[in-house]
């Protein structure tokens, strides 16, 4: 028996219309990891949304959590499975770079190949079997907690909003320290966008949608606005909550962590807002 690769707060009868999804912060580094590495282990650390679990477990009143555990190298939640990078995994299928991904193309499949500034991560190719195990023990039990506690947030409340929680590099001079992503206005209805950009700019954030990102395979997976169930994937720029060396809680820990709890409170509000039979339609 596997131990659970990610932990889950809430009770069983939602509370909230919300769900928090953190699947990029885990720290778990399995020894088959370990072994396999041609850099050292701190080269693994530009994976990590670092430390955003932390914001969202103290920003988290009665939503319904799932984080993940096991660190984002090991395998990544927010691709599609057969995101399979064959330069390391004996069992990808072999496919034009026309047909991939550009995050599969770029090194940062199903299982991240390389790191900028680090290069290459990994001295030997992994077996199908390796990849297949970590799928089935990691990211299929990932995928179907968001979906059930989207379900059962659904059948209460007539309708469920994902927030799933990144961070990412500072953008630049001038560059946004939030971005909102609905693929497009495809994952979320405009109000909850609305809701989520206001708390941002209201506390003095600046902030942009969908770019550079525009939300991953976990919205494309759970996100169905037709059906009441909407998602925005919410990056933080890591320096707004993190020391000067990036990795330990720093001096705007705590107000990132009041942004969010705004932030789910909001769409909480937003959700609720509208009568059940309509969110429904």
């Amino acid at each position: 028996m596997h131990p659970s690769p990610f932990e889950r707060t809430g009770a069983t009868l939602p509370v909230s219309p919300v769900v928090l999804s953190v699947p990029h912060a885990g720290r778990d580094y399995p020894l088959a990891l370990k072994t396999a590495l041609r850099v050292p282990l701190a080269g693994l650390l530009p994976l990590e949304d670092r430390l955003v679990d932390a914001v969202a477990r103290s920003a988290r009143t009665t939503e319904t959590m799932i984080v993940q555990t096991r660190a984002r190298a090991w395998i990544d939640l927010n691709r599609r499975e057969d995101e399979r990078d064959p330069m390391i995994d004996e069992g990808a299928l072999v496919s034009p770079p026309a047909q991939q991904s550009a995050k599969l193309r770029s090194g940062l499949g199903l299982v991240p190949r390389r790191v900028g500034g680090v290069g290459d991560l990994w001295a030997r190719r992994f077996t199908d079997a390796d990849i297949t195990a970590r799928i089935a023990n990691d990211h299929r039990p990932y995928h179907h907690a968001v979906e059930t506690a989207l379900a059962a947030a659904r059948a209460r409340f007539g309708i469920a909003v994902l927030l799933d929680l990144h961070s990412m590099p500072t953008l630049g001079p001038g560059g946004a320290r939030i971005v909102l992503g609905d693929r497009f206005g495809h994952a979320a209805a405009p109000r909850f966008v609305g809701r989520v950009e206001t708390e941002c700019v209201t506390q003095g954030f600046s902030t942009a949608i969908n770019a550079p990102y525009a939300g991953g395979h976990i919205l494309e997976r759970h996100a169905r606005p037709e059906a009441g169930v909407h998602a925005i994937q919410l990056e933080l720029d890591r320096s707004l909550y993190l020391d000067r060396k990036l990795f330990a809680p720093g001096a705007g820990f705590a107000r990132v962590v009041g942004l969010v709890r705004a932030i789910l409170a909001a769409l909480a509000d937003e959700a609720l807002s509208v009568p059940m039979a309509l969110a429904a339609e």
